[in-house]
Formats: C-alpha cells, structure tokens, sequence
C-alpha cells in the first residue's frame, strides 16, 4: 500500500492531529515517514531589521525552534516504531503548499497527511488554505486530517 508518507507539521493542533493519524497509517502499513516543516522566512523577517541581526539571530532562532518541534515530534513516532525523518525546507515567500508538493515528488511519497484548519466562508477566502492547495495540485493522494479544536467546535454549536 503506503511505503513513503509525507507529513508537513507546524506546531498546530491540525499538525499534532494529522501526525497522529500518519502514526496510524504508517503503522498498519509499515511506511517510512518524512516530517516536513517549511520555514518561510518571509513571515519571520519584519523587513527593516539589521542584516546582521537576521543573519546572527533571528534565522538561527527560528531554525532551533523548527528542529525542536521536528525533534520532539521524530520521538513521538519513533516511540511507535515507525521509521522517521525530518527536514526544513527554507522558503522566501514563496507558496507553502508548492515546498510540500516539490518534496512530496523528490522523495518519491505515496500519500502526504496533512492538517487543516477547517476554516469556511470569509475566513477561508481572507486566509486561505495551504492543506487545499496541496489536495488541488498534488500528484499523490492527499489526506486532509482536521484539528482537535474544529471537533470541540462542532460539538458546542
């Protein structure tokens, strides 16, 4: 079935679910998973700091703290027995959805599990999707997990 699975996270909720489900799914298939976090700089740069400043701290920041999250989460699955590994995937703007398609393709993934957010109406037009995008142009299924939060507020309407 499944040998290869790729799962972007980034530190949400909608990311620890989809892991989980990964988990699942690499479990009764014996699949290899690669962890994917895309680091857009773009969002972390304000534009008017220092270049010596972004180069000395604010990019060596954000990288600790993407392979810690890549760190803990690798343990988790580890944990289970599932083969893992991470990468982060530096991006300057461009659409996160195409750095997760364009590692999907270069490991050769058989599926990609990822979180969404679950947003509809307005929200979902102002903020966009980065899970539909990757479930409109990926070459390989997609299984679009939503988040823990989304269940609580289904369950409160």
């Amino acid at each position: 079935m499944y040998k290869t699975i790729l799962v972007p996270i980034d530190g949400s909720s909608t990311a620890e679910s989809a892991v989980k489900e990964a988990s699942r799914l690499a479990s009764l298939c014996q699949a290899h998973v690669h962890l994917l976090h895309v680091l857009d700089m773009a969002t972390i740069s304000n534009g008017f700091e220092d270049p010596d400043v972004y180069i000395s701290t604010t990019r060596p920041l954000a990288l600790k703290e993407a392979e810690e999250m890549l760190a803990r989460t690798r343990a988790v699955l580890e944990k289970s027995g599932i083969d893992v590994d991470c990468e982060i995937k530096e991006s300057m703007g461009a659409h996160i959805a195409d750095a997760i398609i364009e590692r999907a393709i270069a490991w050769k993934s058989d599926i990609i599990v990822i979180g969404t957010h679950g947003r509809r109406g307005v929200r979902r037009f102002l903020m966009g999707s980065d899970a539909e995008q990757v479930a409109r142009t990926s070459p390989v299924p997609v299984l679009l997990v939503r988040g823990n939060e989304n269940a609580s507020a289904r369950a409160a309407t």
